[in-house]
C-alpha cells in the first residue's frame, strides 16, 4: 500500500479526538431537541447540533456544505424559527388534543422507514475504495458538487426539493389549531368572572394628573392609595411603575416650590409693567 494511500485510510489523533468530542455534543443537542419541554430550548438544541455538523462538513473538506449549514440553516432558518417561537409563545400547556387521528402512528411508520433506508443505503455503500479529498477537490469543491449534483444526481435533488416543499405544508397544516371544544358566550364569561371574585366592571384608567396621564402611571382611589388595577400586569413585573404615593408626591411639590421661587427671585420686570404701577401712585 502507497503512504498517500495509507495516509487516507489512517485517522489521527487530533481528527479521532474532535470526532468524539463534537459527536457527543452533537448527539446530546439532537436529543434535547426532542426531549426538551420548551419549544424555545428545544431549537436552541437544534442550532446547536446543526453548527455542530458544519464543523465536521470543513473537517472533511466539504467547504461549500459547511457555508451553507452555518448561513441557510442555522443562520437564516433556524433563527427564523426561532423568533417565530419566541413571538407566539408556545408553552408546555399547549393542548395536546390530536386534531389529525392517528398521526402519531403514522409518524412512527415514517420514522422507522426512514430508518430502514438509512441502514440499506448505509450498508450497501462500496467502502473498499474511495479517491480521497484531493482527488474531490481536485477541480474546486463548489465545482465538483455542482457536477454531481446537476448530472448523476439530479433526479435525486429534484425528489429530495418535493419532499422538502411538502415537509413545509406538512408543517404548516399540523401546527393550525382547529377549536375542539364550543366557544363560551359573553354572558358565561361575565358569570365565570363573579364566581372566581374577579374584578367585574371596567378596569380604572392609567394617570392621575393632567401632566401625568401615562400607562406606567397608577391611579389614585378615593382614599389617595393607588391602585394597582389601573396599570398593565406587565409594568408591574418589570417594575416599571411611578411611584405615585404621597411620599413622591409631596418630594414633588417640594420640588416645584423651590423652582418657583427660584424662578421669581431671579425674574426681570418688563419696563411697560413698571410704568403701569408708577402712573397708578
Amino acid at each position: 500500500m502507497s503512504p498517500q494511500l495509507a495516509a487516507a485510510y489512517s485517522t489521527s489523533t487530533g481528527e479521532a479526538f474532535q470526532f468524539w468530542v463534537l459527536g457527543t455534543v452533537a448527539v446530546i443537542g439532537a436529543l434535547s431537541t426532542i426531549l426538551m419541554k420548551r419549544a424555545v430550548h428545544s431549537a436552541l438544541s437544534l442550532a446547536g447540533t446543526m453548527i455542530i455538523l458544519a464543523v465536521f462538513y470543513l473537517a472533511n473538506g466539504a467547504y461549500f456544505l459547511g457555508v451553507v449549514q452555518i448561513v441557510v440553516y442555522t443562520g437564516a432558518i433556524m433563527m427564523l424559527f426561532l423568533f417565530v417561537v419566541m413571538l407566539v409563545g408556545v408553552t408546555a400547556a399547549d393542548s395536546l388534543t390530536e386534531t389529525i387521528k392517528g398521526q402519531r402512528w403514522l409518524a412512527l411508520l415514517c420514522g422507522l422507514g426512514f430508518g430502514i433506508l438509512l441502514v440499506a443505503g448505509i450498508g450497501n455503500a462500496s467502502l473498499s475504495q474511495f479517491d480521497g479529498l484531493s482527488t474531490a477537490n481536485a477541480n474546486g469543491n463548489v465545482q465538483g458538487l455542482a457536477a454531481l449534483i446537476f448530472t448523476k444526481y439530479v433526479f435525486a435533488f429534484e425528489i429530495t426539493g418535493a419532499l422538502l416543499i411538502t415537509a413545509a405544508v406538512g408543517a404548516m397544516v399540523l401546527t393550525h389549531r382547529e377549536r375542539t371544544e364550543r366557544p363560551r358566550t359573553q354572558r358565561e364569561l361575565s358569570e365565570q368572572r363573579v364566581r372566581e371574585g374577579k374584578h367585574v366592571p371596567p378596569l380604572p384608567a392609567p394617570g392621575v394628573y393632567a401632566r401625568h396621564n401615562a400607562v406606567d402611571v397608577q391611579g389614585l382611589l378615593p382614599d389617595g392609595t393607588p391602585s394597582e388595577l389601573t396599570v398593565s400586569k406587565t409594568l408591574r413585573d418589570r417594575g416599571q411603575i411611578r411611584d405615585v404615593s404621597s411620599e413622591a408626591l409631596n418630594d414633588l411639590r417640594a420640588l416645584e416650590q423651590r423652582a418657583e421661587e427660584r424662578l421669581e427671585r431671579t425674574a426681570i420686570e418688563p419696563a411697560n409693567l413698571k410704568r403701569t404701577e408708577e402712573a397708578s401712585k
